[in-house]
């Protein structure tokens, strides 16, 4: 079975987890725990951020917030899943003694919402009709 196949079904199982290597120290797996509600904290914010684009800009052209606001609720759609994408990850990484693993979907995120923010600038900058 494929590595990526393992964790999407430890997304949901999680108690399987406990089937591999040995038990961490029960601080490391509180800090897990800790980001991965930072990121889901992250992902309410971007969603958040993307309903009130719509919802609170309506003379906004059309284009422009339909765009902005469907970046910022696919970049929290993405970073929610990240999330336990991640948290599972770790997991297995601490009991298998290895090193935790990397990614880069924090540099991709952290690119969507500067990428956003540059936009909402220039909308500032030349006015809501564009």
């Amino acid at each position: 079975m494929s590595n990526f196949v393992r964790s999407l079904r430890l997304w949901f199982a999680p108690e399987h987890i406990r089937e591999e290597g040995d038990t961490p120290d029960y601080r490391f797996s509180l800090a897990n725990e800790r980001t991965f509600l930072a990121w889901l904290r992250t992902a309410l914010a971007l969603i958040g951020g993307g309903f009130a684009v719509d919802q609170f800009l309506p003379d906004l052209r059309w284009g422009w917030r339909i765009g902005l606001a469907l970046a910022l609720l696919a970049a929290g759609v993405l970073c929610s899943l990240r999330a336990v994408n991640h948290w599972v990850r770790c997991e297995r990484a601490m009991r298998r003694g290895e090193d935790l693993p990397v990614g880069r979907f924090p540099t991709v995120l952290s690119l969507v919402v500067a990428v956003v923010a540059l936009a909402m600038v220039v909308v500032v900058l030349f006015g809501w009709e564009g």
